[in-house]
């Protein structure tokens, strides 16, 4: 038997038995954070309703260590797999305590009454989210990121091994998605829970997963470690993107360039090019960048948004070939930005060509 503590094998999921995704199989370690990542409607929740048994499995296996999921009870279930979905709940009078509290109650007796021991973990678990404030409130009366928040309290009271979360960061500001995150990861990384999760946010997504897996429409297209995932065509071909592009190595989605002549020269380096870059690209001003070193940060965003960078191999002197394009962009472009560049020994011809554009005007 494997070692790995959540398995599918060649699990197929859809509605009244009519398939939607086919032979989906995940390997998943304790204690790992894995993110389902895809267009709208690709399946994703599919996916995580039917791994929770909210839907029922078209066909294939799920095995949480030795145990086939269809065969656990849904009290052993509910003790070893806590469940956050997207669908709003709306219970009649209750206080958000009493959300959080019933994560208690598949270890309560028939009557389902809270021991000290019961109250003390609601408690502990509303402050490990921040909402200990909204204790008293009616659950229908607070905000979605509230909610949301309460839900993943409510998980956490559970003390289960597998958290399973759909898009949990959709209706939360900046900060409390970073909150958020940073939690699971904590949990993940401290106590061994395992979490499974959807995120719109492939950014976000990119940062704290161990895995990742892209859902495609009728079948996963790729799954592995972020860095084997995250790759410019992989994430253009998994959306579609046609306008704008993907740095794998920032994380950030960018707009597409400006198109047509160049009309500015940008003359920059370690970074001081990007703010220059982004307000061309924004006022829609086509440029041209350089001479910029391929491992410079600059680099790396004028590749996407430039018409053209002139560039050079690092730590290397700027080759003729490479100065001698960049006068001809000087020369031809009617405007030119020193956006500013340090001086050394490798790069010393761009003092040449910011004097050259000096000289221009």
């Amino acid at each position: 038997m494997s070692n790995y503590y959540f398995r599918t094998r060649q699990l197929t999921v859809g509605y009244d038995g009519v398939p939607l995704i086919r032979d989906i199989t995940i390997d998943i370690e304790k204690g790992e954070i894995v993110t389902l990542i895809g267009p709208n409607g690709s399946g994703k929740s599919t996916i995580l309703k039917s791994i929770t048994r909210q839907l029922r499995m078209v066909g294939g296996q799920v095995f949480i260590e030795s145990e086939e999921l269809r065969r656990l009870s849904y009290k052993d279930l509910s003790t070893k797999m806590a469940v956050v979905l997207t669908e709003r709940m709306k219970p009649e009078l209750m206080t958000c305590r009493d959300i959080v509290a019933t994560g208690r109650y598949p270890y309560t007796g028939r009557l389902g009454i809270l021991s000290a021991e019961d109250e003390a973990k609601v408690e502990e678990a509303m402050a490990a989210v921040h909402v200990l404030d909204l204790r008293n409130r009616d659950f229908n009366a607070i905000s979605d990121g509230q909610r949301q928040r309460v839900l993943l309290a409510r998980a956490i009271c559970q003390e289960p091994e597998i958290i399973i979360l759909d898009e949990p960061t959709s209706f939360l500001d900046v900060r409390h998605k970073l909150q958020l995150l940073s939690i699971l990861r904590g949990m993940a990384k401290q106590k061994g829970i395992t979490v499974i999760m959807s995120l719109h946010e492939i950014d976000l997504a990119q940062k704290i997963s161990d895995k990742i897996i892209c859902v495609q429409g009728d079948h996963v297209a790729r799954a592995g470690t972020p860095e084997d995932v995250f790759d410019e065509d992989a994430i253009r071909n998994l959306y579609q993107i046609d306008q704008g592009t993907f740095d794998p190595v920032f994380g950030s989605i960018e707009l597409p360039r400006p198109e047509g002549d160049p009309q500015v020269m940008v003359l920059s380096a370690c970074g001081t090019g990007i703010p220059v870059f982004r307000r061309l690209q924004k006022q829609g001003v086509p440029f041209v960048a350089g001479i910029l070193y391929t491992n410079d940060i600059d680099y790396r965003l004028a590749r996407v948004l430039a018409m053209e960078v002139v560039e050079a191999r690092p730590f290397m002197p700027i080759p003729d070939e490479a100065f001698n394009r960049a006068l001809y962009w000087i020369d031809r472009c009617p405007r030119v930005i020193n956006a500013g560049v340090e001086i050394g020994e490798c790069n010393k011809r761009m003092g040449e060509l910011i004097e050259r554009a000096r000289d221009k005007y």
